[in-house]
């Protein structure tokens, strides 16, 4: 009796530590990049304006007068005076001054600075223009130290760079399974991404695009924990399964 005992309930002891550690690979970066010399290109990245993004416009010129009636500012003579912020409308164009309405989404701010620059030639000598896309943001959610939305100053971020931001993944985090979500021509599209294989770095998911949402996913330990079944009940069963042996084989 004793014998049976103490046999079951290591075997117990030992199935609940086995479901309370999570193997290494499931937890390493890129494993697939050991020992393997990586060239791949890099993508000169480039977002594309979508609808309801907001557009910081400069034009400036050797003769600043001419260039005055294509600088809109707001709140003229107050503190807080700035340039005018172009939306672009759900038409996906922006209603520019003099030029009138212009067709700019899915263009890259290089393209559409290539774009204003010709047509204002016409009006200004030797035109410079200033674009910025001033409300690029991504979010990040889910099993990450540090969850919310973070802006992009310079229109650019990876996934790596994004989890960065959210302070990595915690260890209950599915690095085989990062959701993204991302709105393409008015549809969402759900991507999924696995930090463990470097074929991500060849994916045209990689950059990220304004308004995109990571999604961390719980690995089965965290799923467990939430049902209350944690590691700190695993111990408490184990502890309890050893004294219970303890007691009866005395």
């Amino acid at each position: 009796m004793k014998k049976t005992v103490y046999k079951y309930s290591m075997v117990i002891s030992i199935a609940l530590l086995t479901i309370a550690c999570v193997p290494s690979k499931k937890i390493v970066y890129f494993q697939d990049v050991e020992g393997v010399n990586v060239d791949e290109t890099v993508v000169n990245y480039e977002p594309e304006i979508q609808i309801g993004d907001m557009l910081n416009i400069n034009v400036s010129a050797l003769d600043s007068e001419a260039a005055t009636p294509f600088n809109l500012i707001e709140n003229a003579g107050a503190m807080s005076a700035g340039s005018i912020k172009y939306l672009v409308n759900i038409d996906g164009e922006l209603n520019f001054p003099v030029l009138g309405k212009i067709k700019v989404k899915d263009l890259t701010t290089k393209q559409l600075n290539a774009l204003l620059t010709d047509r204002l030639s016409v009006y200004i000598q030797n035109p410079v223009v200033n674009i910025r896309l001033v409300n690029f943001k991504i979010s990040v959610l889910g099993e990450v130290k540090s969850p919310g939305t973070f802006p992009i100053p310079n229109e650019r971020v990876s996934v790596l760079e994004a989890i960065s931001l959210a302070g990595d993944l915690t260890i209950q985090g599915k690095r085989s399974k990062v959701l993204l979500v991302r709105e393409e021509n008015g549809k969402r599209v759900f991507v999924n991404i696995d930090l463990t294989n470097k074929a991500l770095f060849n994916s045209p998911y990689y950059y990220l695009a304004q308004n995109d949402v990571l999604y961390v996913t719980p690995n089965k330990a965290k799923i467990n924990a939430s049902g209350g079944f944690n590691i700190g009940t695993i111990l408490g069963i184990v502890s309890t399964l050893i004294s219970l042996t303890l007691l009866l084989t005395r």
